[in-house]
Protein backbone atom coordinates (compact mmCIF):
# COMPACT_ATOMS: atom_id res chain seq x y z
CA UNK A 1 0.00 0.00 0.00
CA UNK A 2 1.29 3.20 -0.77
CA UNK A 3 2.27 5.75 1.97
CA UNK A 4 0.30 8.69 2.99
CA UNK A 5 1.74 11.38 2.04
CA UNK A 6 3.16 13.61 4.97
CA UNK A 7 1.45 17.00 5.54
CA UNK A 8 3.45 19.47 4.37
CA UNK A 9 4.43 22.43 7.35
CA UNK A 10 2.73 25.58 6.97
CA UNK A 11 5.85 27.09 8.32
CA UNK A 12 8.05 26.17 5.45
CA UNK A 13 8.74 29.09 3.70
CA UNK A 14 9.54 31.33 7.16
CA UNK A 15 12.63 32.59 8.43
CA UNK A 16 11.48 32.86 11.89
CA UNK A 17 10.66 29.73 13.93
CA UNK A 18 7.22 28.49 14.77
CA UNK A 19 7.76 29.18 17.85
CA UNK A 20 8.65 33.22 17.05
CA UNK A 21 5.07 33.50 15.11
CA UNK A 22 3.20 31.59 17.68
CA UNK A 23 4.51 34.14 20.10
CA UNK A 24 3.54 37.18 17.70
CA UNK A 25 0.10 35.90 16.90
CA UNK A 26 -0.65 35.88 20.52
CA UNK A 27 0.47 38.51 21.43
CA UNK A 28 -1.60 40.78 19.20
CA UNK A 29 -4.69 39.20 19.23
CA UNK A 30 -5.18 38.31 22.46
CA UNK A 31 -3.77 41.54 24.12
CA UNK A 32 -5.01 44.81 23.21
CA UNK A 33 -1.86 45.92 21.69
CA UNK A 34 -0.85 47.70 18.43
CA UNK A 35 1.14 46.30 15.21
CA UNK A 36 4.12 48.18 17.07
CA UNK A 37 3.30 47.97 19.93
CA UNK A 38 3.91 44.03 19.42
CA UNK A 39 7.19 45.25 17.62
CA UNK A 40 8.33 46.85 20.36
CA UNK A 41 8.01 44.34 22.59
CA UNK A 42 9.58 41.75 20.97
CA UNK A 43 12.38 44.12 20.42
CA UNK A 44 12.75 44.18 24.12
CA UNK A 45 13.17 39.74 23.72
CA UNK A 46 16.10 40.47 20.97
CA UNK A 47 13.67 39.51 18.21
CA UNK A 48 13.82 42.26 15.10
CA UNK A 49 10.81 42.43 13.18
CA UNK A 50 8.77 44.70 11.45
CA UNK A 51 4.99 45.61 12.22
CA UNK A 52 4.29 44.32 8.74
CA UNK A 53 5.83 41.40 9.72
CA UNK A 54 3.28 41.21 13.08
CA UNK A 55 -0.16 42.32 10.51
CA UNK A 56 1.25 39.35 7.66
CA UNK A 57 1.92 37.12 10.28
CA UNK A 58 -2.27 37.39 12.15
CA UNK A 59 -3.33 37.45 8.58
CA UNK A 60 -1.48 33.93 7.54
CA UNK A 61 -1.47 32.46 10.64
CA UNK A 62 -4.46 33.85 12.82
CA UNK A 63 -7.10 31.91 11.14
CA UNK A 64 -5.07 28.74 10.95
CA UNK A 65 -4.72 28.74 14.99
CA UNK A 66 -8.44 29.56 15.26
CA UNK A 67 -9.60 26.85 13.22
CA UNK A 68 -7.54 24.49 14.90
CA UNK A 69 -8.67 25.30 18.78
CA UNK A 70 -12.23 25.62 17.38
CA UNK A 71 -11.97 22.34 15.65
CA UNK A 72 -10.86 20.53 19.39
CA UNK A 73 -13.44 22.25 21.10
CA UNK A 74 -16.34 21.51 19.38
CA UNK A 75 -15.51 17.73 18.83
CA UNK A 76 -15.15 17.86 22.73
CA UNK A 77 -18.35 19.39 23.52
CA UNK A 78 -20.41 17.80 20.99
CA UNK A 79 -23.45 15.08 22.20
CA UNK A 80 -22.85 17.66 25.50
CA UNK A 81 -26.37 17.69 27.33
CA UNK A 82 -28.38 20.83 28.71
CA UNK A 83 -26.29 23.27 26.59
CA UNK A 84 -27.44 26.60 27.63
CA UNK A 85 -26.71 29.44 24.77
CA UNK A 86 -26.48 33.03 25.13
CA UNK A 87 -27.08 35.39 22.25
CA UNK A 88 -26.55 38.82 21.40
CA UNK A 89 -25.31 41.67 18.78
CA UNK A 90 -23.44 44.25 19.37
CA UNK A 91 -22.79 47.34 17.07
CA UNK A 92 -19.78 47.92 15.02
CA UNK A 93 -18.83 51.14 13.08
CA UNK A 94 -16.91 50.39 9.69
CA UNK A 95 -16.36 53.54 8.29
CA UNK A 96 -18.57 55.38 9.62
CA UNK A 97 -21.58 53.26 9.14
CA UNK A 98 -23.00 50.76 11.37
CA UNK A 99 -22.98 46.96 11.54
CA UNK A 100 -23.91 44.62 13.52
CA UNK A 101 -21.97 41.35 14.93
CA UNK A 102 -23.92 38.46 16.33
CA UNK A 103 -22.21 36.03 19.01
CA UNK A 104 -23.09 33.46 20.99
CA UNK A 105 -21.74 32.42 24.46
CA UNK A 106 -22.16 29.31 26.05
CA UNK A 107 -23.38 28.43 29.88
CA UNK A 108 -19.43 28.43 30.26
CA UNK A 109 -18.85 31.88 28.97
CA UNK A 110 -16.99 30.82 25.95
CA UNK A 111 -17.49 32.08 22.50
CA UNK A 112 -19.08 29.83 20.07
CA UNK A 113 -20.20 31.76 17.20
CA UNK A 114 -19.03 35.51 15.70
CA UNK A 115 -21.22 36.77 12.80
CA UNK A 116 -21.07 40.16 11.16
CA UNK A 117 -24.06 41.62 9.04
CA UNK A 118 -24.83 45.06 7.84
CA UNK A 119 -28.84 44.75 9.24
CA UNK A 120 -30.23 43.54 11.95
CA UNK A 121 -33.38 42.04 11.16
CA UNK A 122 -34.81 38.35 10.41
CA UNK A 123 -33.18 37.10 7.75
CA UNK A 124 -29.78 37.89 9.23
CA UNK A 125 -30.57 36.37 13.00
CA UNK A 126 -32.14 33.04 10.48
CA UNK A 127 -28.32 33.27 8.77
CA UNK A 128 -26.36 33.56 12.02
CA UNK A 129 -28.94 30.80 14.38
CA UNK A 130 -28.03 28.67 11.43
CA UNK A 131 -24.94 29.11 10.95
CA UNK A 132 -24.37 28.12 14.29
CA UNK A 133 -26.44 25.40 14.84
CA UNK A 134 -24.89 23.59 12.03
CA UNK A 135 -21.47 24.25 13.69
CA UNK A 136 -22.31 23.17 17.21
CA UNK A 137 -25.47 20.81 16.97
CA UNK A 138 -28.64 20.74 19.31
CA UNK A 139 -29.12 23.75 22.36
CA UNK A 140 -31.56 22.81 25.01
CA UNK A 141 -31.85 26.81 25.77
CA UNK A 142 -31.02 29.88 23.83
CA UNK A 143 -30.89 33.20 26.52
CA UNK A 144 -31.94 36.36 24.11
CA UNK A 145 -33.19 39.81 24.77
CA UNK A 146 -35.79 41.22 23.24
CA UNK A 147 -35.18 41.70 19.79
CA UNK A 148 -37.86 40.59 17.38
CA UNK A 149 -35.76 39.07 15.04
CA UNK A 150 -34.57 36.29 17.55
CA UNK A 151 -37.99 34.93 17.68
CA UNK A 152 -39.20 35.38 14.06
CA UNK A 153 -36.11 32.99 12.92
CA UNK A 154 -36.04 30.64 15.68
CA UNK A 155 -39.69 30.06 14.68
CA UNK A 156 -38.58 29.17 11.06
CA UNK A 157 -36.39 26.92 12.83
CA UNK A 158 -38.18 25.28 14.88
CA UNK A 159 -37.08 26.02 18.13
CA UNK A 160 -39.35 29.15 19.39
CA UNK A 161 -39.75 26.66 22.57
CA UNK A 162 -36.58 27.07 23.96
CA UNK A 163 -35.96 30.86 23.86
CA UNK A 164 -35.62 32.55 27.38
CA UNK A 165 -35.66 36.21 28.51
CA UNK A 166 -34.97 37.88 31.54
CA UNK A 167 -34.11 41.20 32.68
CA UNK A 168 -30.53 39.71 34.18
CA UNK A 169 -29.81 36.32 32.12
CA UNK A 170 -28.22 37.14 29.25
CA UNK A 171 -25.00 39.03 31.46
CA UNK A 172 -22.84 36.51 30.70
CA UNK A 173 -23.23 37.29 26.55
CA UNK A 174 -22.92 41.23 27.38
CA UNK A 175 -19.86 40.74 29.53
CA UNK A 176 -18.30 38.92 26.63
CA UNK A 177 -18.24 42.14 24.58
CA UNK A 178 -15.69 43.79 26.82
CA UNK A 179 -12.35 42.02 25.56
CA UNK A 180 -13.36 42.74 22.19
CA UNK A 181 -14.66 46.34 22.48
CA UNK A 182 -10.86 46.55 24.46
CA UNK A 183 -8.92 44.94 21.42
CA UNK A 184 -11.35 47.24 18.78
CA UNK A 185 -9.85 50.39 20.57
CA UNK A 186 -6.43 49.65 20.14
CA UNK A 187 -7.08 48.62 16.22
CA UNK A 188 -8.83 51.84 16.02
CA UNK A 189 -12.17 50.23 14.25
CA UNK A 190 -12.23 48.16 11.39
CA UNK A 191 -12.29 49.51 7.50
CA UNK A 192 -13.84 46.07 6.17
CA UNK A 193 -16.69 44.38 6.92
CA UNK A 194 -14.29 41.02 6.09
CA UNK A 195 -11.49 42.13 8.10
CA UNK A 196 -13.83 42.49 10.77
CA UNK A 197 -15.72 39.32 10.51
CA UNK A 198 -12.23 37.27 10.13
CA UNK A 199 -10.40 39.06 13.50
CA UNK A 200 -14.19 38.82 15.41
CA UNK A 201 -13.48 35.17 14.70
CA UNK A 202 -10.08 34.82 15.54
CA UNK A 203 -9.87 36.65 19.03
CA UNK A 204 -13.13 34.83 19.60
CA UNK A 205 -10.96 31.22 19.64
CA UNK A 206 -7.99 32.80 21.29
CA UNK A 207 -9.42 34.24 23.73
CA UNK A 208 -11.53 31.27 24.76
CA UNK A 209 -8.00 29.76 24.86
CA UNK A 210 -6.50 31.20 27.34
CA UNK A 211 -9.69 32.15 29.51
CA UNK A 212 -8.80 30.52 32.93
CA UNK A 213 -11.67 32.43 34.76
CA UNK A 214 -9.04 33.36 37.40
CA UNK A 215 -11.41 35.03 39.93
CA UNK A 216 -13.27 31.57 40.50
CA UNK A 217 -10.06 29.68 41.01
CA UNK A 218 -7.61 29.87 43.58
CA UNK A 219 -3.89 30.88 42.41
CA UNK A 220 -2.01 26.98 42.02
CA UNK A 221 -4.81 25.78 39.98
CA UNK A 222 -4.74 28.81 37.86
CA UNK A 223 -1.00 28.47 36.95
CA UNK A 224 -1.55 24.84 36.15
CA UNK A 225 -4.40 26.06 33.61
CA UNK A 226 -2.39 28.47 32.23
CA UNK A 227 0.75 26.44 31.40
CA UNK A 228 -1.53 23.94 30.31
CA UNK A 229 -3.24 26.47 27.92
CA UNK A 230 0.26 27.73 27.03
CA UNK A 231 1.62 24.61 26.42
CA UNK A 232 -1.69 24.20 24.18
CA UNK A 233 -0.61 27.20 22.51
CA UNK A 234 2.90 25.44 20.92
CA UNK A 235 1.51 23.08 19.32
CA UNK A 236 -0.99 24.27 17.33
CA UNK A 237 0.04 23.22 13.65
CA UNK A 238 2.70 21.31 14.81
Amino acid sequence: MPRPKKQASPFRYFNSTPEVIRLVVMMYVRFPLSLRNVEDLLAERGIDICHETVRFWWNRFGPMFAADIQRQRISRMRGFRNWRWHVDEVFVKINGETHYLWRAVDHEGEILESYVTKKRDKSAALRFFRKALKRHGRVEAIVADGLRSYPAAMRDLGIEDRREMGRWLNNRVENSHLPFRRRERAMQRFRQMKSLQKFASVHANVHNHFNQDRHLTDRQTYKASRSAALAEWQNLMA
